[in-house]
């Protein structure tokens, strides 16, 4: 019978710090089985760190489950570091976790950044990648990111009229060029209330109903430092991906099995990106959730992923 939920919580059996140049201390951790089959976590955001909760999708009897924090994230030093801070760094960073866990290979699962930073993953390092599980889809796109900074105002316009509103009307223009300068002030007084609005306005649109477990969750002083000031970093610089986006890639991961979960209404990142994802990967799964937002959290989405995941247990025929 499939499984309905999350699994129970569960504590590391090993944790680490491992440096990666530009200053950064990388923070992982592994739980599960020590013999188990390898798979990878990649939080989203960028930014947003890991939490214990993430522990939860996996069958602990069964998975050895690798988490970390990306550069400037989360438990990972120094928290909202921009230095070598780039999508090339980061698949770097994911390789030299790899080889210094001694790992061949691994599947992969990440929603929303996590997903864009798999595809980047696997493209760059196809050989390592069992398998992905990704949700809540996000191709790095500028017309995704103009969404995010303008476009969910459609949905949810209080929500987005209290993220522009934070700014005064002069600095309203150029919305992103705006929040970046008030995020990198190294004044806590200046840098602190911008990532709160950022990072409230995001949790906000990230649930198909009001979540405040949600939000409270994104206004801390931590997560929202890093999620907010990485995210406006990368969205800068289009997310530093290779000229001709992630679908232009796709070729090489062809080969590899995919799930791909998304919740019918994320508004974060709109089902438009994982259908054009489907249809340029051959092995992709989609299943797509009908009373669902962006959050991995909500009901149908958790249980899509937990059984994706079971499904990996399956022998091949």
């Amino acid at each position: 019978m499939p499984r309905g939920d999350l699994f129970p919580e569960i504590a590391p059996f090993d944790t680490g710090s491992l440096p990666v140049g530009d200053g950064h201390v990388m923070y992982w951790e592994q739980v599960g089985n020590p013999a188990g089959r390898p798979v990878l976590f990649l939080h989203g955001g960028p930014g947003a760190g890991a939490g214990t909760v993430h522990r939860r999708f996996f069958d602990p009897t069964y998975w050895r489950v690798i988490i970390y924090d990306q550069r400037g994230s989360g438990r990972s030093r120094p928290l909202g570091g921009l230095a070598g801070n780039t999508t090339p760094n980061l698949v770097a960073d994911i390789e030299a976790l790899r080889t210094h866990l001694g790992i061949n290979s691994f599947v992969l699962f990440g929603g929303s950044w996590g997903s864009t930073l798999a595809l980047a993953y696997a493209q760059s390092h196809p050989e390592r990648v069992e398998a992905c599980v990704l949700r809540g889809i996000f191709l790095g796109r500028p017309v995704e990111i103009d969404w995010f900074m303008h476009g969910i105002a459609t949905v949810f316009p209080l929500e987005h009229s209290a993220f522009v509103s934070f700014l005064p009307p002069e600095e309203r223009g150029d919305l992103l060029g705006n929040y970046i300068k008030r995020l990198n002030d190294p004044d806590p007084a200046t840098h602190m209330p911008a990532a709160r609005a950022w990072s409230l306005y995001e949790s906000a649109c990230s649930t198909l109903l009001p979540n405040p477990d949600s939000a409270s969750s994104f206004a801390q002083d931590r997560s929202a430092l890093g999620l907010a000031r990485l995210e406006a970093h990368y969205f800068l610089h289009g997310l530093f991906l290779p000229e001709g986006g992630l679908l232009g890639g796709m070729d090489r991961i062809a080969h590899i099995p995919a799930d791909i979960v998304q919740g019918r209404y994320d508004m974060i990142c709109p089902p438009q990106s994982a259908f054009a994802l489907k249809a340029a990967w051959p092995r992709a799964r989609l299943t797509v959730i009908p009373d669902a937002g962006h959050s991995a959290l909500e009901p149908g989405i958790r249980r899509a992923l937990v059984g994706a995941l079971e499904r990996l247990r399956e022998p091949v025929v």
